[in-house]
């Protein structure tokens, strides 16, 4: 059944890095991966950060993207592909075209990550921040996000879009049916900022290839659905 809302586009603003996409153990896990671990225990945030991004200059730009990749990626993707990737990463911009969306937020934090190492030669990552205010007629109909938050999500802003987005034309099948797996692999931040009687605020982060039309809404009508449970489940 679909539900009827009205959305306001509140905040929005590009981004090219996600806050605290990059943690202390990340850092020293990158290390470790280049065999430099040794003797970093006293060092402060900063200095670990910035030790880390000579190493992975030191290193080249795709064996660097390797040591990101693999860090990334090792439980997911095979060697040989990883491998692949590092030699695409400098041409290509994986956090859009890859084929898998549910890869492209560490893809994003990987290209920023490396293009400061290297200042430049690595695509700059575009990204979004924004904030949606979502009313309903009925209070109860927001239950719909805390049942299945990123598909409803995806599907009501897939409304405010135009109707030959590539939003669209990719996922015209999920936005319209029962499943939509792949909805957390397009909204990669997404958190309820506010709630009131019939409304609702959440502030999310995604790339400006899916929504960078936003920047020119500040409302629309939309309809949105939950997933249905599997009955296999």
């Amino acid at each position: 059944m679909q539900t009827q809302f009205t959305v306001q586009i509140g905040s929005f603003h590009k981004i090219n890095k996600i806050p605290n996409a990059w943690s202390n153990d990340a850092y020293l896990q990158l290390m470790a991966l280049m065999g430099l671990d040794d003797g970093l225990e006293g060092m402060d945030s900063a200095e670990l950060r910035e030790m880390c991004m000579m190493s992975l200059n030191d290193l080249g730009t795709v064996e660097a993207a390797k040591m990101v990749l693999t860090h990334l990626f090792s439980d997911e993707v095979t060697e040989g592909k990883i491998d692949q990737l590092a030699n695409d990463m400098a041409s290509d911009r994986l956090w859009e075209e890859y084929s898998d969306c549910l890869f492209h937020e560490r893809f994003f934090s990987a290209y920023a990550l490396l293009r400061e190492a290297f200042n430049g030669v690595f695509a700059q990552p575009t990204g979004v921040e924004f904030s949606v205010n979502i009313t309903a007629e009925n209070t109860d109909d927001l239950t719909m996000f805390d049942q299945s938050l990123h598909p409803a999500m995806v599907r009501l802003l897939a409304c405010g879009l135009s109707p030959d987005a590539l939003m669209h034309r990719l996922y015209e099948e999920q936005i319209s049916g029962t499943q939509f797996p792949e909805a957390e692999g397009i909204l990669w931040q997404l958190v309820l900022v506010s709630t009131q009687e019939g409304a609702r605020q959440y502030k999310m982060v995604s790339s400006q290839f899916w929504f960078g039309q936003f920047a020119q809404v500040e409302q629309f009508d939309a309809t949105s659905h939950a997933d249905v449970a599997d009955e296999d489940e």
